[in-house]
């Protein structure tokens, strides 16, 4: 009896230390995290979707569990052998312009000739150039991982409020597809007009599998799958902005986005709560380093495609983040011109785009109500690499 008894209390104290962790959540431990890589639940996986939605309001049936194949698009045909080949030596670039006020709301109107294309520093004939408002192709690549996103942490917290945040500003004709990261991508639901579909992609945001954090190798594969995407296309990253594992270094992840035409938007986390830990002395100097650099890593993956990069502290600025997203996504100028350098060496051609007044060559002097001038910023592409003689 006496031991029936001791098992019973032993079972009461075992319960109220369950409940305790479930409520409270692992403390968000910076300084850790340097053990071996952990293994998580498996998550379930089902393929991705194929064709667009006949009916985007009805849910198909989801077929038993299998391997997710990865974003793709359609295949080419194979060509016969005895068909003939042609090529041509006429190519053009496509400049997707975005010309924000200084509060991050676009400027339309503006006439083509005000626009100015330089290329490695020569100017450049604008073939054709036009404003437009078009649905957005995105994927939204997720950092989810024991890293930082332990359940029911202040990081998994913002990460999920930044992602059902964005998802909610989507319209019925935009293509969204949801990939979480942590030792590798996995596809939660490929590109789709179905937002129901959407959210039950993010149900399985829940328990982490693994305490690494590949942005490289996810970044880089995302980008080269949608490289054959035709039109505009974009990636919403929200990540902490560390890397961890990843077999690709930062170089040849910048040079895969650039190769790739796809422009990326960055949502950088925890800004808050790191400046809370480093004031308390909880971040070491290699820590504090770490962190600045995830940051600069974020911003030059925007800004070398022509995105956009926010670190927001407070939950308050989320809904200016995705407002100033969907300004950019939607509305903007498109420019295509010939490039006055018709080499193909592969090399990389740097692109500045200038709104000058045509009579002067100076820079355009923008006025709002009572001649008040605004100032602008311009976002496009940094640049793009030419092609390489084919033999």
């Amino acid at each position: 009896m006496k031991l029936l008894n001791r098992l019973g209390w032993l079972a009461v104290l075992g319960l109220g230390v369950w409940v305790g962790s479930a409520l409270l959540g692992p403390e968000f431990a910076l300084a850790q995290n340097t053990g071996p890589i952990q293994s998580g639940p498996k998550r379930p996986t089902r393929p991705s979707a194929r064709t667009p939605d006949a009916n985007p309001s009805t849910v198909p049936e989801t077929p038993p569990a299998q391997e997710l194949p990865k974003i793709e698009t359609r295949s080419r045909l194979p060509i016969p052998e005895d068909t003939p080949v042609f090529r041509t030596d006429t190519n053009f670039v496509t400049v997707e312009i975005s010309v924000l006020d200084n509060n991050g709301v676009f400027i339309p109107g503006i006439p083509a000739g005000n626009f100015q294309i330089l290329e490695d520093g020569v100017p450049q004939k604008i073939v054709e150039l036009g404003q437009s408002e078009a649905p957005m192709t995105v994927c939204l690549l997720i950092e989810f991982s024991n890293l930082y996103q332990q359940y029911w942490s202040e990081a998994w917290y913002q990460t999920l409020q930044a992602s059902y945040g964005f998802i909610e500003t989507l319209r019925p004709d935009d293509w969204v597809a949801v990939v979480a990261y942590d030792l590798k991508p996995e596809i939660l639901t490929d590109f789709t007009q179905n937002k129901q579909k959407v959210y039950d992609a993010m149900q399985r945001l829940r328990i982490a599998g693994y305490s690494e954090s590949n942005l490289f190798d996810a970044l880089a594969e995302m980008c080269e799958r949608m490289k054959d995407i035709e039109g505009r296309k974009s990636i919403v990253v929200i990540s902490s902005g560390v890397d961890t594992f990843s077999k690709r270094t930062f170089k040849e992840a910048r040079e895969a986005v650039q190769d790739a035409g796809v422009t990326v938007h960055a949502i950088g986390l925890m800004q808050a709560l790191r400046e809370w830990y480093d004031a308390r002395g909880y971040l070491g100097s290699i820590q504090r380093m770490d962190f600045l650099q995830a940051d600069n890593q974020m911003r030059t993956f925007a800004s070398e495609t022509g995105g956009l990069s926010f670190f927001p502290r407070f939950y308050g600025e989320f809904p200016n983040i995705f407002q100033a997203l969907n300004y950019v996504m939607r509305n903007q100028y498109v420019a295509l011109y010939q490039p006055s350098n018709t080499q193909r060496d592969g090399s990389f051609r740097e692109i500045e785009v200038r709104l000058v007044d045509p009579n002067t060559n100076k820079d355009l002097r923008i006025t709002g109500k009572k001649d008040k001038r605004i100032k602008y910023q311009i976002i496009h592409k940094e640049g793009y690499r030419a092609p390489s003689e084919v033999e």
